[in-house]
């Protein structure tokens, strides 16, 4: 199977240049892997460099959840996290998505200085 990068993802979500939407789209035909780093690199991008809400994140990571051509890395983890991202989408998908990385791995607290991630299960407030 082949594996996508950042700017794939972004291109496909945002399809801001139709002729890059389809080179993408043709790549990702028939299989596409996307890690958990390019995820996250891809939220990112659409918070910051698109401005899309939070809402608009969740409802992009669902679609690629549930796309034809990607096959999403450990998928349960991501949609694990797009879960905890929709009850609170103030820590971002990102935290979401390290914490239940964290949870499958069974490496946990997760320990961090983040003052919104703490309130979650499994969170540890460094100090």
């Amino acid at each position: 199977m082949r594996t996508v990068d950042t700017n794939v993802i972004v291109r496909i979500v945002v399809r801001d240049d139709p002729e890059q939407v389809r080179a993408a789209e043709r790549f990702a035909a028939g299989g596409a892997w996307v890690s958990h780093l390019v995820l996250a690199e891809a939220t990112w991008v659409l918070d910051a460099v698109y401005q899309r809400t939070a809402q608009q994140i969740a409802a992009a990571i669902d679609v690629l959840l549930n796309h034809k051509d990607f096959t999403l890395q450990d998928s349960d983890v991501v949609a694990a996290a797009l879960e905890e991202f929709k009850e609170r989408p103030a820590l971002g998908f990102s935290d979401c998505l390290v914490l239940e990385i964290a949870r499958k791995a069974g490496h946990l607290p997760l320990g961090t200085f983040d003052r919104r991630l703490i309130r979650l299960a499994d969170v540890e407030r460094l100090q």
